[in-house]
């Protein structure tokens, strides 16, 4: 095949059952190292130009050591063992014998690594964050693979394994890599990683962004709370408990059983990191229990707690915009048999629930209003809510007590006050202080 073709009609897609043994006979003819098979996980893809046949494409388990890659990452050793298996290794990479076609190459690793992810996922549960390979570059410059947008990290040291025993044979390679997301880096280094990788759901607070064992953070308002049990017996400090079950909750986990597994999933850092206590005997940190985690939740002033998360998120949050809202827990049931209504604050963009109360029906709603929001810091941001909460004490409250500005609907069966606005000209109101800068307050 010539050298000037149409790249818009190349194809590359993981092959379908019955082409993995011409697959593997054409690689095995053809590419210079031969082969017998890929290792750890595995896809194979094919390109196709016009329907015909151009290369194919192997991939592979990451390696197990790479200095340059651990450096380019910036992962500690035990975060390497937990996520290596983000990142896949390009094991094989051929373009059929008389195919010579200007930019192909690149342009089939650059179709190959838009659509691993998914595949990789569809695959094995999980998606891709990265990818590595490796350049003999006593054959080849790596060209392609450069232009398709791969990072040069430096050469290996010349070792290679088999039968799990590293041995040394002289033949360095180049080290490429490639993020396949623009954050990649910083989620496989980052110290949690985001529950949407697991198959979970999307976390409600990132926790990367918030402050934890500084000071000021999780831990020092978690040590305002009373510990209620005994001494006798203690082994994990409350602090530590109530930090990981926090985060948990905050990560996406919504049962006790949940919560245990996260919190056995944390590694050493982050455990030192939430206060967990230290081993003598195993010289390691400890994570809580599924019974501790049930035990302590189970005792502790449920009201208390939610106050105290949020007035620590509120002040690190960057939404200008709090919403109050009441909702009826669906499938909930009081000691009462009634269902549990909650009134809570809220943030429009984070969508994070900063306060939150409980009240007997949804004309209380109104009550509960100023002591929701009386502990939490509305300097220069917007409330907003339904027209119940259209309330003169409500504005002044806002306005006057809490140096905020509010959003109140107003809806026709509120009579006069309905009429009075209508008729309100846009001369009567007197100028905003945000009026004097360029741009809208949500800059």
């Amino acid at each position: 095949m010539g050298k000037e073709c149409n790249l818009s009609n190349l194809v590359v897609r993981p092959i379908v059952p019955g082409e993995e043994k011409t697959w593997n006979n054409l690689m095995a003819t053809h590419h210079y190292l031969g082969f017998h098979s890929l290792t750890g996980k595995t896809l194979k893809y094919v390109a196709l130009l016009d329907g015909q046949l151009v290369a194919l494409i192997g991939w592979g388990s990451a390696v197990l050591k790479c200095a340059h890659r651990e450096k380019w990452v910036g992962w500690t050793p035990e975060q390497k063992r937990q996520r290596l298996r983000y990142m896949a290794n390009n094991q094989r990479f051929l373009i059929l014998p008389d195919i010579n076609i200007k930019n192909l190459a690149s342009r089939i690793l650059a179709l190959n690594t838009k659509r691993l992810p998914a595949d990789w996922e569809a695959a094995y549960g999980y998606p891709l964050l990265a990818v590595e390979t490796f350049v003999d570059h006593h054959r080849f410059a790596g060209t392609c693979y450069r232009a398709a947008g791969w990072i040069p990290l430096g050469s290996t040291s010349g070792y290679g394994r088999k039968a799990g025993v590293y041995f040394y044979h002289g033949q360095t390679k180049t080290v490429f890599v490639k993020p396949l997301f623009k954050n990649s880096r910083q989620v496989l280094s980052a110290p949690f990683l985001p529950p949407e990788l697991t198959g979970g759901e999307r976390a409600m607070v990132d926790l990367n962004n918030v402050s934890i064992h500084e000071e000021g953070g999780l831990l020092d308002y978690l040590a305002r709370l009373k510990d209620p049990r005994k001494r006798r017996g203690i082994r994990h400090s409350q602090i530590s408990i109530l930090a990981v079950a926090i985060c948990a909750l905050l990560s996406g986990a919504k049962s006790f059983i949940a919560i245990g597994e996260w919190a056995s999933d944390l590694t050493q850092d982050m455990l030192k990191r939430l206060g967990c206590r230290y081993s003598e005997r195993l010289r390691a940190y400890i994570p809580p229990s599924e019974p501790t985690l049930r035990r302590t939740l189970q005792s502790i002033d449920a009201e208390e707690v939610d106050l105290l998360i949020g007035q620590w998120l509120e002040p690190q949050a960057q939404d200008k915009a709090v919403a109050v809202d009441g909702k009826v827990l669906r499938g909930s049931k009081g000691p009462d048999g009634k269902r549990v209504h909650l009134v809570s604050a809220l943030l429009h963009r984070e969508k994070m629930v900063i306060a939150q109360q409980q009240v007997d029906k949804k004309s209380n709603e109104i009550r509960a209003f100023k002591p929701l929001l009386e502990p939490l810091d509305l300097q220069g941001k917007v409330v907003t809510a339904d027209a119940m909460q259209t309330q003169v004490e409500n504005a002044r409250f806002i306005v006057e007590e809490k140096k905020a500005d509010y959003i109140f609907p107003i809806k026709q069966n509120q009579g006069n006050l309905f009429e009075t606005v209508r008729k309100i000209k846009d001369e009567d109101f007197s100028p905003s202080p945000h009026d004097n800068r360029e741009g809208t307050w949500a800059d």
